[in-house]
């Protein structure tokens, strides 16, 4: 095998959030000895996690076994997760910094085919996957990401399942939704359906899409994690690992 040297496009305060989350970690549970010290713990997930290498592939190159790198995954996304914020404290930030609406938007985690694919197969996207509901500001920062649902579950209904919309209304916002999410609620705008519209609705959609398009933007700054282009883990993950990339990224951006 051989090894060489690489690089991530990351800051170090992103690898010190994660060394701090395992240090603390160890110290409630007691842990007395790792393979690894958590600096160095940290850097095998960012590893995994932003460039989508393989646990035998990384477990080789940071000299341990690849059911301790993939032990030393879990744990830490699990440990990330937990600190993601909740949408009304997404929605508080948005409020804080002056902001008047949010961005609703779903976006497909792909994964690869499972025995009992059906329910995880996207007719919108024609892939297997799990969806995921967004909510992010007028800028294009991600404040909030759910948890997963299968790939064939709508747009709407998964807004519904999060209860999206009350929470914009409660926290005193407007939302802009996409096509997917006609219907949900009179207070996430979402731009007109069919053809043949006349010219103000064709209008309307134009303005629309200018003040949505940066919600495309903060899909992509979380699919920048290569991990979330394709999983090949077990699907229900989704959420899990999603909502800790939120947090990494949040962190990188400062």
């Amino acid at each position: 095998m051989l090894f060489y040297r690489s690089a991530l496009p990351l800051s170090r305060r992103t690898l010190n959030l994660i060394a701090r989350t395992i240090r603390a970690h160890r110290a409630t549970t007691g842990s007395r000895w790792r393979r690894l010290d958590p600096a160095t713990q940290a850097l095998l997930v960012l590893v995994h996690r932003h460039k989508g290498e393989t646990f035998t592939q990384v477990a080789a190159g940071f000299g341990v076994g690849t059911t301790t790198a993939w032990r030393y995954v879990r744990e830490t996304t699990a440990l990330l997760a937990a600190q993601a914020p909740t949408l009304e404290q997404g929605l508080r930030r948005a409020r804080r910094k002056g902001r008047g609406y949010v961005i609703v938007d779903g976006t497909l985690i792909a994964c690869d085919r499972v025995a009992a694919d059906r329910p995880f197969h996207s007719g919108k996207h024609e892939h297997h996957g799990m969806n995921i509901q967004v909510v992010a500001a007028p800028d294009g920062e991600p404040l909030w990401t759910s948890w997963s649902l299968p790939g064939a579950v709508h747009d709407t209904r998964a807004a519904r399942v999060w209860k999206i919309a009350e929470r914009i209304e409660g926290a005193g916002l407007l939302g802009l939704g996409d096509k997917g999410h006609v219907g949900l609620s009179d207070v996430v705008f979402c731009p007109f359906k069919g053809r043949g519209k006349p010219q103000w609705k064709k209008d309307a959609n134009a303005a629309h899409a200018r003040l949505r398009s940066p919600g495309e933007r903060a899909i992509a700054r979380l699919k920048q994690w290569d991990i979330l282009r394709r999983l090949r883990c077990c699907p229900q993950r989704a959420g899990q690992i999603t909502r800790a990339v939120l947090v990494l990224q949040l962190r990188e951006a400062g």
